[in-house]
């Protein structure tokens, strides 16, 4: 028997890490089709990319709600803890900005009264707000299209960039993946250089 059989395992092995290497880089290429003898090739991803943009646009669309960000924002727990900001500027525009416009209204208003008014608008405030935000979040929620925002940006974002991101992310897993391809290389070429070896020519 030829001592070269012995390098068998090793080819194998080789083969083996090339072909899941190759398997790896189709997912991606082609970036963009490409005609070979009459046949468009492209990778899976980029082919596969406005298909998987509306499916997340859809989960997106499930998954972020309008009316949930409506609910914790209008919530009077949410409501009471931006009420020292806003009775911060009330008071700001009581004393400074409103005397500041009307001199004369800074003769007669005193602290009692300026106290007073505070109050009273951070009451109203506080009832006004969440009715506000209701408002504006129903307009929102009509000219707010998430999934349709999501599933553009995905379908647009070029191929290029989603490899390099999940080639990133991805690092540790595609080596142990190349890893097992050139593990089974080893063992299909450990098992033929066993028949070869063992069984009767």
């Amino acid at each position: 028997m030829s001592y070269w059989i012995i390098v068998l395992p090793v080819i194998a092995t080789c083969l083996g890490w090339l072909l899941v290497s190759f398997l790896l880089k189709f997912l991606f290429h082609p970036l963009y089709p490409k005609k070979i003898m009459g046949y468009s090739l492209q990778g899976i991803v980029p082919k596969k990319q406005s298909s998987f943009a509306k499916e997340v646009g859809k989960l997106s669309g499930s998954l972020f709600s309008i009316k949930e960000i409506e609910e914790k924002i209008t919530h009077p727990d949410n409501v009471k803890k931006i009420m020292p900001q806003a009775e911060e500027q009330i008071d700001n525009f009581l004393r400074v900005k409103l005397v500041k416009s009307m001199p004369v209204v800074g003769m007669f208003v005193g602290d009692k009264t300026i106290n007073n008014l505070k109050s009273l608008f951070v009451t109203e405030l506080e009832e006004l707000f969440p009715e506000i935000m209701k408002s504006y979040m129903d307009r929102l929620q009509e000219d707010f299209n998430i999934e349709k925002i999501v599933s553009d940006k995905i379908v647009t974002y070029p191929p290029a960039e989603i490899e390099k991101v999940f080639l990133q992310m991805m690092k540790k897993q595609l080596m142990l993946i190349k890893l097992t391809g050139a593990l089974l290389g080893l063992l299909i070429g450990l098992v033929q250089l066993a028949l070869m070896m063992f069984l009767p020519h």
